[in-house]
């Protein structure tokens, strides 16, 4: 919850766990907190240092000999901007203004305190800090010889592309990136996933949102990454030799990572908000540049986007037709299709949707700044929390969660609709039901395309779920009841169920939909 909350506002938030068990505890949770920039601050005790009532605090359980360990930050330090102890009560709120420096200033990210109990204990003079010298670090620019040298390159190129990721956390940046798209009239802009929207799907100049991979990489003659942990695989796609690449990025070292690199000429480590408005406030005022600009040839450029990005929607929606077969089944495309008719056109979608994303992304193409949360990282069962925390920081709008079979599993929903009840944070979960884990049989695949894997059975590699679990039950027994829950199979089913599960939030009581993909009809039911 903290850190939907945390994403969606940019405001820091608290959690609060118990010694070394707590923090191994919040596992793949501070990962994900990590990759996807989420800055949230972690507290947790540690067992006392004395034994025999030397302060304050002293040990007084059992349990406080078996949970002191040698070095208790090192089980998160790897994925926190900063980690510290307590180590006396007076500088509390300075170590904390500290810790929340970091964790707000770019990249943001988690960071973990920890203190003793005899520390905790300890009487101090009540004391203030002005919280205004306490402020995370402000945006950085790009330098003025690098805003000209990638201005000239970008208006000198035949077929630049724009690859992003996350600059979209800004909400500012995508309109800054949107006048940049339609200043420079050819230029594409490929999202490739990250964590948040940064490029509206309606514009000419949008080539969707894709993993690691694109037919518009090896042509393009002129990239700029921007905000982007992986804008290609290289084993799968990369660009031609001789493509001139600039990396603008909060963290272009990408410094948590020990292996990262792309061929770029130059590297800067700025604000891409601030980088796409210097550039745009560039190009325009520079009479040579607006003159260029102005060459028919760069009409001629918006007319090919326009004409292909209607050409990319038409494949989209027809990928979204009704199934003509008997069976009445319909496939991830129609659904998500549907579901964008049925909910607020302002709806934000947090989405762990795993190896359906791009499916998802397709069909839902969204426009709005932070409608479109994506987790950033690997571990899965993000996003049952974190859409309970988007809902406590926008009560008023409508929040859907999209979830793999497999990724529900992992989000404990036992906990998580007990709280979305008992806090009264109603959203929409549609869970995509195809039986089993495909991501494991894609990264077989990609390594042995005809081994001997790629001729067994989901079943075979232990990566099905049929039966299937009745997962809109589970959640309504955790909910105690209070949830609307139901499954479609077919497309009459999915139409009344999703009007249900819409009204049924819209009224106040949160909704799961165990939607059945391709005609998966094996349910649990013993």
């Amino acid at each position: 919850m903290a850190d939907g909350y945390a994403r969606y506002t940019s405001k820091p938030q608290c959690v609060i766990v118990h010694v070394d068990v707590g923090t191994q505890g919040l596992g793949a949770a501070v990962h994900n907190a990590s990759c996807g920039r989420a800055p949230v601050l972690i507290f947790a005790g540690l067992s006392p240092y004395t034994c025999e009532g030397e302060y304050r605090g002293s040990r007084t359980e059992y349990i406080h000999w078996i949970q002191d360990v040698p070095d208790q930050k090192q089980i998160v330090s790897q994925y926190c901007r900063y980690a510290g102890e307590l180590k006396a009560g007076r500088n509390i709120k300075q170590m904390v203004g500290r810790a929340l420096q970091f964790a707000t200033s770019a990249p943001a990210g988690p960071v973990y305190l920890i203190g003793p109990r005899e520390v905790m204990e300890e009487d101090i003079e009540p004391y203030e800090l002005d919280q205004a010298h306490w402020g995370a670090v402000g945006p950085a620019a790009l330098p003025e010889v690098a805003v000209q040298e990638i201005a000239e390159a970008l208006v000198g190129a035949k077929e630049p592309l724009l690859i992003t990721g996350y600059c979209g956390r800004n909400h500012n940046a995508v309109a800054e990136l949107v006048k940049l798209a339609e200043t420079v009239k050819g230029l594409r802009v490929l999202d490739t996933g990250g964590s948040d929207m940064c490029f509206p799907a309606d514009h000419p100049a949008s080539l969707g949102l894709r993993y690691g991979i694109h037919e518009r990489i090896p042509t393009a003659d002129l990239i700029i990454v921007a905000d982007c942990d992986v804008p290609w695989v290289p084993t799968l796609c990369k660009p031609s030799p001789g493509t001139r690449i600039f990396h603008l990025d909060s963290d272009p070292l990408k410094q948590q990572m020990p292996v990262f690199y792309i061929p770029a000429e130059a590297r800067y480590r700025c604000d891409t908000c601030t980088a796409f408005a210097q550039l745009y406030t560039y190009i325009t005022r520079t009479p040579s540049l607006s003159q260029t600009l102005s060459n028919s040839n760069y009409n001629d450029r918006w007319s090919t986007l326009q004409k292909e990005h209607a050409q990319r929607l038409h494949s989209i929606r027809e990928l979204a037709q009704p199934n003509t077969k008997d069976d009445n089944t319909f496939n991830t495309s129609y659904l998500i299709s549907r579901l964008r008719h049925h909910v607020p056109a302002d709806t934000i979608f947090v989405v762990e949707a795993v190896t359906l994303t791009t499916f998802v992304a397709d069909q839902l193409q969204p426009t709005i700044p932070g409608t479109w949360i994506n987790c950033g990282g690997g571990g899965l069962g993000w996003s049952g929390g974190a859409s309970l925390g988007i809902k406590l920081a926008a009560p008023k709008r409508f929040v859907c969660q999209i979830v793999g079979d497999g990724t529900f599993l992992f989000s404990v929903p036992g906990s998580v609709y007990w709280i979305s009840q008992r806090y009264n944070l109603p959203v929409l979960t549609i869970v995509l039901n195809n039986q089993g884990w495909n991501a494991p049989r894609r990264s077989l695949l990609l390594v042995h395309p005809n081994g001997e894997g790629s001729k067994a059975s989901n079943e075979d590699l232990n990566i099905s779920f049929a039966p299937s679990p009745d997962y809109a039950g589970i959640a309504k027994c955790a909910a105690g009841g209070r949830l609307w829950a139901g499954v479609a199979c077919t497309m009459e089913e999915l139409e009344q169920r999703l009007d249900d599960a819409v009204k049924s939030v819209q009224d106040g009581t949160g909704a799961v939909l165990d939607a059945h993909l391709d005609g998966g009809r094996s349910v649990f039911v013993g």
